[in-house]
């Protein structure tokens, strides 16, 4: 047996693949065990063309909270509903260090990125917050999204140049408040033309990626698309 064959081998032994959302030994890298994946809630279609809402049945392309509130971006798509196991993941990569989740997450959400997509965006966190986690979870989404699909991703023009505070507990008018003037594109000739897929952990509110689809769109964007890993489903999105 080669040098590098044993080694790896070794290190299978020592570091064998766990279950993402649990942790308990299983197959291979990025898979889930039995349980952790019966307890993901896979989202698709039918639902809402715009906020990604999942629909009862088909029949309808728009929600009523979208027509009467039409968002700035074309669409959100997300891999899974938020849940459990959805954000035990999504914390172990945003707060745990567990880099390599990237690579899971944008497994799941690769059938989800539309086929005209022409750039990849994330979701730009503040330099403090940078600073203080060290990176950005967006970032590294969208980064395993590109080596997936051969897409470009554009992981600096899009800048958050304002520290905004937690949205979830505010209305729906605070929340778009907090977050205007918060982002800025720094060469608008990135983004000229292009149809953007803005990419994050998770969608709670929207206000975020609403705030980033307007700039993108001033910047000359053809059209701004949000992908994430899990959504919350349920609540006033």
């Amino acid at each position: 047996m080669r040098p590098a064959a044993l080694l790896a081998g070794l290190a299978a032994l020592a570091l064998p693949p766990r279950c993402p959302g649990c942790g308990v030994v299983v197959e291979a890298d990025h898979r889930f065990c039995s349980a952790c994946w019966s307890g993901l809630r896979f989202l698709g279609d039918p639902a809402c063309a715009r906020c990604g809402i999942p629909f009862a049945v088909a029949g309808e392309a728009v929600c009523d909270p979208c027509r009467r509130r039409p968002p700035a971006h074309g669409g959100v798509r997300a891999a899974v509903a938020y849940g459990p196991v959805a954000r035990d993941v999504a914390l172990k990569l945003k707060y745990g260090g567990r880099l390599a989740l990237a690579d899971t997450m944008a497994r799941l959400m690769r059938r989800q990125v539309p086929g005209d997509v022409t750039l990849i965006v994330p979701v730009p966190l503040h330099r403090r917050r940078l600073w203080t986690r060290g990176y950005n979870q967006a970032v590294l989404i969208a980064d395993a999204l590109a080596r997936a699909t051969g897409l470009p991703v554009e992981r600096h023009a899009l800048t958050r140049i304002r520290a905004t505070p937690p949205l979830r507990a505010m209305g729906r008018s605070a929340r778009a408040k907090a977050v205007a003037g918060a982002f800025a594109c720094g060469d608008p000739a990135l983004f000229r033309g292009q149809a953007v897929l803005l990419v994050d952990d998770v969608h709670t509110s929207g206000s975020t990626t609403d705030g980033c689809a307007r700039v993108l769109l001033a910047a000359g964007a053809a059209s701004v698309r949000v992908l994430c890993w899990a959504r919350v489903v349920g609540t006033d999105d």
